[in-house]
């Protein structure tokens, strides 16, 4: 037996190698590259996300086939030609194409990258002359669309292109190996003695914040909304009050990693969208007044039907006489002349400093690449009107995640907890490692945190402007927001465009919150814009169910009842 083992590695050694070569045409002394495995993407629970699978890279050696001779009577394929229109079909691609690729100058070629297994075999079997393969890997996603922004994807070279993929590059991609040998077109190794071999080194699993239930019932809602409203996009984000973490973060439109259209799926909207969050961003105008001593919740307000500031003449959302709202109603009601009346007597660098402290005009730290910082202008650059816009959420840029890190701070006694989205990684022997604890801040005190959530709740009473948004049996708290948009391009660039942002973004339970959720369409207007009527329903939906997921009992305690009008008897 060990002589005949011995007998068969002096073969191989010493009289196979020219039979590969008689055979194949051309063999090769090579350093090819071991790719690692990268690693997989997971929810919380470690359901997985992302992952990576064996496949192969169909390539061809044009020169190769360009040598080959065609003999007389031999039907096999021997040419470009008659290679191509074997190859072409198997592989899914256009002959011609093929046929010009296997006639070039090239030395090699790829034909067709990450093919599966079983595919790239029927082709090695049809022993055409100059078609090998090659080991690689190729990046797969179970649930196909699902948190595709917020994953991203890789090339073709293993490489993130955008979201957690591009993120986490060097966690995920882990290191190459690499073997030195002599190889047959086929991709086989032709044994010589002389190989040389480097064991590439596993990339690590990573285990997101993301809860893949909770994600796709907020894709599938925000999907669904989208196109009842006709609105242009549409973005839902569930934060972890207490810890930042981002429990989903959905968008629509959406696309399938596996399997993009062409177009540009580099951005994340949640993160790199901006818009004016409108009356939203009332909240913050509340709490520097608040913590300004200018006002409490049961402060008057003398609102008239119109108010005018510089060369602005106000508004309200619905026509009124004279109204004696406290400051409480005029939150509930979402009035705009209320907001910029006490926005006056606050002051332009209060509210910026108080806007800044809640972390607009940064980015909110997340850790996923095309996240945008917003534009929040100085006082020094505000103009005459600028206190009667941005008290109310205009003239200022915000992203969607901005916005829930906003209430999600109010939620948690006033203090900001930096959202985040990776909660650990896991190397090849298993260990787990968590996450850094995430950055936190004090914005505002633990009493005015409290005045503010008693005040938003008002917004989800009857007689508020989103009763929609309650969640059976659950205290809730939060506000509306309804915008006009401006348009980024064409004739009316920098104009407003005639559609709107809706959205709502709120808290439960409200006197002891665990979640926050932020609904933001964009483009509404044909089938209605009112934050209250097009966002606060899904906010419910999610709301409800995030709460229900993970147990959340209801407080069993009543809200405070507040005056919302000096004419309350």
């Amino acid at each position: 037996m060990v002589l005949l083992l011995a007998s068969r590695l002096v073969q191989l050694q010493g009289f196979q190698p020219a039979a590969y070569a008689a055979g194949a045409g051309v063999n090769r002394t090579q350093e090819r590259l071991l790719p690692s495995q990268r690693g997989e993407v997971m929810d919380r629970n470690g359901n997985p996300l992302a992952l990576s699978v064996v496949a192969k890279n169909i390539y061809a050696e044009p020169q190769t086939i360009a040598k080959s001779v065609c003999q007389q009577g031999v039907t096999e394929p021997c040419d470009a030609k008659s290679i191509a229109e074997v190859v072409a079909p198997m592989l899914g691609l256009d002959v011609a194409k093929v046929t010009a690729q296997l006639s070039s100058s090239k030395h090699f070629v790829y034909l067709k990258r990450a093919v599966d297994p079983a595919l790239a075999q029927q082709v090695i079997d049809k022993s055409l002359p100059g078609i090998g393969q090659e080991a690689t890997s190729k990046r797969v996603h179970p649930s196909h669309d699902l948190a595709a922004g917020v994953l991203g994807f890789t090339n073709f070279e293993g490489i993130g292109q955008a979201g957690v993929e591009m993120a986490l590059q060097k966690v995920l991609a882990g290191k190459d190996g690499k073997t030195v040998a002599r190889f047959d077109s086929a991709g086989r190794v032709i044994p010589t003695g002389t190989d040389s071999h480097i064991d590439p080194i596993a990339g690590k699993d990573v285990s997101l914040t993301l809860d893949r239930d909770l994600q796709w019932y907020a894709q599938k809602l925000i999907a669904d909304q989208v196109a009842a409203t006709q609105a242009k996009t549409g973005t839902v984000i569930v934060l972890d009050v207490k810890t930042g973490q981002v429990m989903a973060m959905a968008t629509a439109p959406t696309f399938d990693p596996d399997n993009r259209p062409s177009g540009d799926f580099t951005a994340n909207p949640a993160i790199s969208d901006v818009y004016e969050p409108g009356s939203v961003n009332k909240v913050i105008t509340a709490a520097a007044a608040l913590t300004a001593g200018i006002v409490t919740p049961a402060t008057v307000i003398d609102v008239p039907s119109t108010y005018q500031v510089s060369t602005k003449l106000l508004h309200d959302a619905e026509k009124h006489g004279l109204e004696h709202l406290t400051f409480a109603g005029v939150l509930a009601k979402s009035s705009n002349i209320g907001t910029v009346k006490v926005a006056q007597q606050l002051g332009s660098q209060k509210l910026y400093d108080m806007m800044r402290a809640f972390g607009f005009g940064e980015k909110t730290g997340v850790g996923l690449p095309g996240e945008s910082k917003g534009l929040i202008p100085k006082p020094a650059d505000w103009s005459g009107t600028s206190i009667a816009n941005i008290p109310i959420g205009q003239g200022i840029s915000v992203d969607a995640l901005q916005v829930a890190s906003v209430y999600a701070t109010v939620a948690n006694g006033g203090v900001r907890v930096q959202p985040n989205i990776v909660k650990s990684t896991r190397d090849a022997s298993g260990r787990v490692i968590p996450s850094a604890a995430p950055k936190q801040r004090r914005v505002i005190s633990p009493e005015v945190a409290l005045q503010l959530r008693e005040m938003l709740e008002s917004v989800v009473s009857e007689q508020g402007t989103a009763p929609l948004a309650a969640v059976a049996g659950y205290r809730v708290a939060g506000k509306t927001g309804t915008a006009q948009r401006v348009a980024t391009s064409g004739p009316r660039a920098g104009h407003y465009d005639g559609t709107y942002t809706s959205s709502f973004i709120g808290m439960a339970p409200a006197d002891a919150p665990r979640f926050v959720t932020a609904v933001v369409l964009q483009g509404t207007g044909a089938k209605g814009y009112f934050g209250g009527q097009v966002a606060a329903p899904l906010f419910s939906k999610v709301m409800g169910f995030a709460l229900r997921s993970y147990d959340v009992p209801p407080t069993g305690t009543m809200p405070k009842p507040l005056r919302l009008s000096a004419d309350q008897p």
